[in-house]
């Protein structure tokens, strides 16, 4: 199961963190969310979650298993696209700096959205590998996007499904998430 963080306080502020050094700490609304995830996967059997090293994946993953005895475990695979220079920047600057430029290249002193996906490809396939069942991932919403489309088989990871929830669960079984490592591969 993969689940995007809680609301941020740089979701409201539509201001751009790829950088797990930087705190940013969810919003009221975002603990919220957080809580109604637990609620939808309280009924559900966990044997771990995973986040990213970000604190608001941490958090809302604390906040869903809250009294639940689920270990909570680090992938920095996971973390947020690393923007470089574009740390802190206004949401709709780093928009019009991808409108400009290609999936291969890197942002200025960062990653490139291809290079991203392919971490998150071999994170995927790492999980895979685990010995667990029943897995509780916390991410972004950028991973959890282009493991729903390449699953579906879709030619662009950003789409069609685009915009997604914060603390919803996403459901797939070890076949889905194989084909999302199998489209995100080819797609890079």
């Amino acid at each position: 199961m993969l689940a995007r963080h809680g609301e941020s306080a740089l979701n409201l502020e539509n201001r751009i963190n790829g950088d797990p050094a930087v705190p940013v700490a969810l919003t009221e609304n975002g603990r919220a969310e957080a809580r109604l995830l637990g609620q939808q996967i309280a009924h559900i059997r966990l044997d771990v979650s995973i986040c990213t090293r970000f604190t608001r994946t941490r958090k809302t993953a604390e906040i869903a298993l809250q009294g639940r005895d689920v270990p909570i475990e680090i992938e920095p695979l996971l973390d947020d696209i690393h923007v470089g220079d574009l740390e802190g920047i206004p949401l709709e600057d780093y928009r019009a700096w991808k409108r400009e430029h290609t999936r291969k290249d890197p942002f200025p002193g960062g990653e490139s959205l291809d290079a991203a996906a392919r971490r998150y490809a071999e994170a995927f396939r790492k999980l895979l590998g685990r010995p667990e069942t029943s897995v509780l991932v916390v991410t972004h919403e950028i991973p959890v996007r282009y493991a729903i489309n390449a699953a579906d088989g879709s030619d662009d990871l950003d789409g069609p499904a685009h915009q997604l929830a914060n603390a919803t669960p996403y459901l797939f079984d070890k076949q889905a998430l194989a084909r999302a490592v199998e489209g995100i591969e080819r797609l890079t």
